[in-house]
C-alpha cells in the first residue's frame, strides 16, 4: 500500500530529501489537485528547514490516502530516481485495467489513411453524408485558443500543447485551418461570424469548429473574465455557434456536417482529475404564410440540422487539463481520430472518445465528455488521406 510505503520510508526521506527536491514535489501535487496554493504554501513558509519542510509533505500527504501517497511515490520516482532506489520504493502504479491497456495499444501516434476502395464503397449509400474528392479539398476548420487572460491567475498551462496538436490533427484531416489565439467573448462571437463568410464554404463538404477556454454552463468565457462574474461577464453564448453556422445565415453549409468541439467547463463541480478548466466561481428569412407562397423556389428549412457537438464534460461540472500533456479531451480526441477516422464515422470516433474516460487514471475524480444537439441525418467520414 502506498500510504504504508511512505510511512515506512519517512525517517530516511526526511534525512536524505533536499529543499530543491521537496520543492518540486510540491509543484507537482499542486499541479495533480493533491495540494491547494495555500496548503504547499503553508508547508513552505512554516518549515524553512529541507528535514522539517519533508517531514511535513509526507504527513499531509499520508493522510490524503492512497491515491495521494501514490502520486507523490510516482513524482519522486521520476524527479530523483537514485534516491528512490535508495529508499527501495516500488516500481509504480498497479498496471491499468486491461481495456485501457488495449485501447493504448491500438492508438496510432499518426494519422491512418482511408483506402481508395473504402471511400468508394460508401460514395452511393445514401445514409453517408457526400464527400467528393473536390470538397474535400475544400474543407476549412476554425480553431480558437484562449490561453492567457487579463487576470494571469486564470492563465490556462498547458493550452499551448492543445492548440498544436489541435492544429496538427485538423490539417492531418484534411482542413485548412484558420487560428485565433487569445479572444474576448464578443472576438470569439466576431470570428465565427468571419468563419461563416469564410470563401471556401460553398465548396466544402464539411466544416470543423475548436473551442477551447475557460467555461460556465452555456458559454464560453474570454479573455476579459473576471472571478465574480456578474452581468458584465466577458462570455461568448455557445447557442451562437448553431445561430451563425445555421441556414438562415450561413446557406453555404446548408445540409453540410458542422462539427463541433468545445474544450470548457460546464460549471463547477467535481468529476475528473488534474487542473480543471473551470474560471474561478464563481439569407434572411421573409416569414411568409404557406398559403400566400408566390415564389415556386421559396422552401421552409429546418432551422437546425447537421450539426454534432462534443462538449468536455457533462453539465455542471469541470473538464481537466495536464499542465505539460493539454487537455484529457484533446489528447484522447487526437488518439481516436489518429486510429479511427479513416474507417468510423463521426459519430463512432466521438463513442470511443467518450469510451476512453471510463478508465480514467485517477480512481477518485472522473470527467464525462457528452454528445450535444445532434441533428446528424446520414453518417460522415473524414476519408483522411485521400
Amino acid at each position: 500500500m502506498a500510504a504504508q510505503e511512505l510511512a515506512a520510508l519517512r525517517t530516511r526521506f526526511v534525512e536524505k530529501a533536499s529543499k530543491e527536491l521537496i520543492n518540486q514535489l510540491l509543484d507537482d501535487l499542486l499541479e495533480d489537485g493533491v495540494l491547494n496554493d495555500s496548503q504547499k504554501n503553508s508547508i513552505i513558509k512554516e518549515n524553512s528547514r529541507a528535514d522539517d519542510r519533508a517531514r511535513s509533505l509526507i504527513d499531509i500527504v499520508k493522510k490524503k490516502g492512497e491515491e495521494a501517497s501514490r502520486n507523490l511515490i510516482d513524482h519522486l520516482q521520476s524527479r530523483d530516481p537514485s534516491l528512490s532506489s535508495d529508499l527501495g520504493l516500488s516500481s509504480g502504479r498497479p498496471a491499468p485495467p486491461a481495456a485501457e491497456q488495449q485501447m493504448k495499444q491500438d492508438c496510432s501516434a499518426t494519422l491512418i489513411h482511408t483506402t481508395e476502395a473504402f471511400w468508394r464503397e460508401k460514395q452511393n449509400d445514401r445514409n453517408i453524408y457526400p464527400a467528393a474528392k473536390n470538397s474535400m479539398s475544400n474543407r476549412v476548420a476554425l480553431l480558437i485558443t484562449n490561453i492567457k487572460f487579463t487576470d494571469e491567475k486564470f492563465n490556462r498551462n498547458g493550452a499551448e500543447k492543445d492548440e498544436e496538436n489541435t492544429e496538427k490533427l485538423l490539417t492531418a484531416l484534411g482542413y485548412e485551418v484558420v487560428k485565433h489565439t487569445n479572444l474576448t467573448g464578443k472576438e470569439i462571437d466576431d470570428a465565427v461570424i468571419e468563419f461563416s463568410k469564410h470563401r471556401k464554404l460553398n465548396k466544402t463538404d464539411s466544416v470543423l469548429l475548436v473551442i477551447m477556454s475557460h467555461g460556465k454552463l452555456g458559454a464560453v468565457l474570454g479573455v476579459d473574465c473576471k472571478k465574480d462574474g456578474g452581468e458584465q461577464q466577458d462570455e461568448f453564448p455557445i447557442n451562437n455557434i448553431y445561430k451563425h453556422l445555421g441556414p438562415q445565415k450561413c446557406p453555404a453549409l446548408l445540409n453540410k456536417p458542422k462539427i463541433i468541439i468545445i474544450q470548457a467547463c460546464r460549471g463547477e463541480e467535481g468529476g475528473s482529475v488534474l487542473v480543471g478548466d473551470a474560471a474561478d466561481p464563481n439569407v434572411s428569412c421573409d416569414h411568409v404564410g404557406e398559403d400566400n407562397i408566390e415564389d415556386d423556389h421559396l422552401r421552409f428549412v429546418n432551422k437546425e440540422k447537421d450539426f454534432i457537438s462534443l462538449l468536455s464534460c457533462t453539465p455542471d461540472t469541470v473538464s481537466y487539463r495536464h499542465q505539460d500533456h493539454g487537455s484529457f479531451l484533446i489528447q484522447y480526441v487526437a488518439e481516436v481520430l489518429y486510429s479511427s477516422a479513416h474507417s468510423d464515422d463521426i459519430e463512432e470516433l466521438f463513442r470511443k472518445v467518450m469510451q476512453r474516460f471510463e478508465d480514467f487514471s485517477s480512481q477518485t475524480r472522473r470527467q464525462m465528455p457528452s454528445k450535444d444537439r445532434c441533428t446528424l441525418t446520414k453518417r460522415f467520414y473524414f476519408f483522411p488521406g485521400l
